[in-house]
């Protein structure tokens, strides 16, 4: 027993510990001697590991001042040139700032002030220059530092750049006023507390300060009420301390291992560098959390570290604060449709029955959002960072749940394979619709936007799906056609990062911020986009069997086929033959693990597939059933639809991107045009939870229509499971509301119960052999079920008073 565990040890030794870390003085000492223009790195390493302390600093200055200048003043010079592959983040975190600072309006007709705390050398605001001119954008800079070498670096800085507006102030950061660098003997009195602070940033310098409580409270104190505050630094941290908090902007990639804590704690407290994971909480308790991201910095063995922006606690959604409506209460009505009980529409546009009426819905009714806002406001705690956000479309969710969790953080469906011109068809939305939908990949939701409705409640379990419906409307909010095209059209774009961080940034919820940034590469490698996600695989494979094959250039020719007699000879001559074939079908197609893991069918829908074929042709294999069921789903598509003008859905599967004459909707210019303009998304919630929980929270007949796309076939026939959601659609939807569905069976087996939940259901589309029954043809049926009556009632989910009681109790 004891030898597996160290070799277990000694394993997660060697993955968390770099060992060319322990060498750098070694190695640096030996460069510079041969090279002495590396002379650099040997200052850098003497003052960080052999230097002792300057007792004559000691002596002339007071006590942390003392020790910073003992630890800079051989390598001011040099901090610079010296920094850039340990100091990771900065960047990152100035280019947060500076996309943040121009999207908000300004405070008037002033300009912002920065005061850039621990600024050092001054390297953060010359770098800012790069995204926003700080001789311009800027009323006043000042960078407040306690050593006085590194002070002198920056104001040399300065002098040489010419710019007049930055200010450097060696001075404690607890005791800065904004009038400190001025001459307070010529400011009238009432000048010198009337500015605060528009910005506020942090760089590496949290974790060298010995008391940051006091620190961080005072720049509560000069920061202005609607200012920005970021931070960047090394921390360490164990899950088991920020695991049930719901004020972080999310926890991926923020635990760090018992091996690396230990390991980095150690290293950096050498130098008074100090990791505990006590500043990093006080920075978040202090402020509320508008984004941040985890990152390791593996070009030095994997330190972690971590940027962050925020602002204050009371800062909640910029256009509420603009309005002057409380955020929580007015969010709540957002998620839930209920009316919002303003003091002006309260007290005087409404009647009082239905102000009675409006106050017990809203009793009754509440947002998952709502009730976490409750809790930590009775405890003294920010509010959950998505009521931060400037836009108010994704709502809170809780994502340490198990439920969002079983996704391993990734997207299954990186385009939507349902039919919305056929949806339009038959549901005809408009302006007076509430429409309840599955977000997938976002490409339907964006469909029924186009055509205006009240509102759309996007629903999806995995947070992942939701993350790329939410670039996706913040992309209509910040990019250009053309941007937009390069990233959902051909599914590539080589600056996608940057993007992210200067212009997609202030319309992304943090979770959907940091899974971007994790994910980049979506974007940026070969494959692009649409080789993302679970369905990568039928994707890929695909691929790999059309060059295995020799009919990658046939596949070409098809897509770009202009008839649909050419189509059709390529298919039936070349690609059929392969394609359709019953050995190919059986080893790949039919399999179990391909089914689910490439194409999404889960073994209840395979089973109903399984059941008709059995009901029409007598005894069948489940692999005759599903190479019969591929036949008639595909040969139909290449006889009557044309792949390269018509067809985007097999022309993105087949070629990996869209073209400029097939694609969806969402992608035109047109539609561009309509949903880049301001309050286009107004009407969306993005909900991260299951179908029963986001309907049981919605005022009762207020849907209008529900697109359910093949939910239902993932339910086991005859469970309880279904009738519970169909119970809860019927209670959220308005009398004559319409539930659009597809399934995979001809007559499913769960019909039965809608029509014992108050339900008129007809088959509006069914698939037949020769025939499509829309462009994608991958389902047997088409339905539409019509609300007539009210099911019997259920029980709902707590309210926030009785949660907040049942807590107390």
């Amino acid at each position: 027993m004891l030898a597996p565990a160290l070799l277990q040890f000694s394993a997660q030794l060697w993955d968390n510990i770099p060992m060319y870390t322990a060498a750098l003085f070694v190695v640096s000492l030996a460069a510079s001697l041969l090279y002495p223009s590396l002379s650099a790195y040997w200052r850098f390493c003497y003052a960080c590991f052999l230097k002792p302390f300057d007792r004559k600093s000691a002596e002339a200055l007071p006590g942390q001042q003392a020790a910073l200048e003992s630890f800079y003043r051989t390598q001011a010079s040099i901090y610079d040139s010296t920094r850039g592959g340990l100091l990771c983040g900065r960047e990152e975190m100035l280019r947060l700032a500076a996309a943040q600072l121009t999207h908000r309006p300004r405070q008037g007709d002033h300009k912002p002030i920065w005061v850039d705390i621990g600024g050092g050398t001054g390297w953060n605001i010359e770098k800012m220059n790069d995204f926003v001119s700080v001789p311009e954008f800027f009323e006043a800079v000042y960078l407040v530092d306690l050593s006085p070498s590194l002070c002198e670096v920056a104001r040399q800085r300065f002098v040489k750049l010419k710019w007049k507006n930055v200010h450097v102030v060696c001075e404690d950061a607890r005791a800065f006023k904004l009038y400190s660098a001025r001459d307070v003997r010529t400011m009238p009195d009432g000048e010198k507390h009337s500015r605060k602070a528009d910005y506020i940033s942090t760089s590496y310098s949290l974790s060298m300060i010995p008391d940051f409580y006091s620190v961080l409270d005072s720049l509560v104190e000069l920061l202005a009420p609607l200012g920005l505050i970021s931070c960047v630094d090394f921390y360490v941290q164990s899950a088991s301390s920020f695991s049930l908090r719901t004020f972080t902007g999310g926890s991926h990639s923020r635990h760090v291992n018992w091996i690396s804590r230990l390991f980095w704690r150690t290293w950096f407290q050498f130098d008074r560098v100090h990791l505990d994971e006590g500043r990093r909480d006080y920075l978040e308790y202090r402020f509320g959390t508008m984004l941040e991201v985890n990152e390791r910095n593996y070009k030095l063995g994997g330190i972690p570290y971590y940027y962050w922006v925020g602002c204050h606690r009371t800062a909640t959604w910029g256009a509420a604060q603009a309005l002057g409506r409380d955020a929580a209460e007015w969010i709540d009505a957002v998620a839930t449709e209920s009316p919002y009980l303003s003091p002006v529409n309260y007290s005087e546009k409404l009647t009082e029955a239905e102000k009675a009426a409006a106050q017990e819905t809203r009793l009754q009714l509440r947002s998952k959002g709502f009730e976490a806002a409750i809790l930590n406001l009775s405890t003294n705690l920010p509010l959950p960072s998505f009521f931060y956000q400037n836009q108010r479309w994704r709502l809170y969710y809780d994502a340490a749940l198990p439920k969002h969790t079983q996704f391993q953080n990734e997207y299954k469906y990186a385009f939507t394979w349902e039919d919305p011109a056929e949806d339009e068809r038959l549901l005809n939305i408009g302006a007076d619709d509430v429409v309840f939908a599955i977000t997938s990949a976002g490409d339907n939701v964006l469909d029924y936007a186009l055509h205006r409705p009240r509102s759309i409640h996007a629903v999806d379990l995995n947070p992942a799906q939701n993350h790329l419906l939410e670039l996706k409307v913040a992309a209509f909010r910040a990019l250009s056609h053309a941007d937009m095209w390069r990233l959902f059209g051909e599914g590539r774009h080589p600056d996608f990062r940057s993007l992210l961080l200067d212009r997609l940034s202030p319309h992304l919820s943090s979770r959907a911020f940091q899974f971007w940034m994790d994910n980049s590469t979506a974007f940026t490698s070969p494959g692009g986009l649409y080789e993302t996600g679970g369905t990568r695989i039928a994707v890929k494979l695909s691929r790999w069997l059309f060059r295995a094959f020799g009919l990658t250039e046939q596949v070409r020719q098809l897509c770009a086929a202009k008839t649909l007699g050419e189509q059709r000879e390529i298919w039936r001559t070349r690609l059929r033959p392969v394609v359709l074939s019953k050995a190919l079908s059986f080893f790949v197609v039919a399999n179990e693990q391909f089914l689910w893991r490439a194409l999404g069918v889960p073994p209840n829908q395979r089973d109903m597939i399984t059941e008709d074929a059995m009901s029409t042709s007598g005894r069948t294999s489940k692999r005759e059933a599903m190479w019969n069921y591929v036949v008639n789903t595909l040969d139909p598509v290449v006889e009557n639809s044309l792949v390269e003008s018509e067809n985007y859905f097999y022309r993105l599967c087949l070629m990996g991107q869209y073209s400029k004459v097939c694609h969806p909707a969402y992608l035109s210019k047109a539609a561009h045009d309509t949903l880049s303009k301001e309050g286009a998304f107004d009407g969306l919630r993005i909900h991260t939870d299951e179908f029963v929980e986001v309907l049981a929270r919605i005022k009762p007949e207020t849907v209008t229509v529900a697109v359910i796309m093949d939910h239902m076939d993932w339910f086991p026939k005859g469970g309880q499971e279904a009738t519970k959601e169909i119970r809860a659609v019927n209670k959220a939807m308005k009398m004559g509301g319409r539930v659009l569905l597809r399934s995979a069976g001809m007559r499913p087996w769960y019909i039965s119960a809608f029509k014992e939940q108050g339900f008129t259901c007809k088959r509006v589309a069914s698939r037949a052999p020769g025939s499509c029954i829309d462009r994608v043809n991958m389902y047997a049926s088409t339905w539409i079920c019509s609300k007539t009556k009210t099911s019997s009632p259920t029980v709902g989910p707590a309210t926030a008073l009785e949660q907040v009681e049942a807590l107390e109790l």
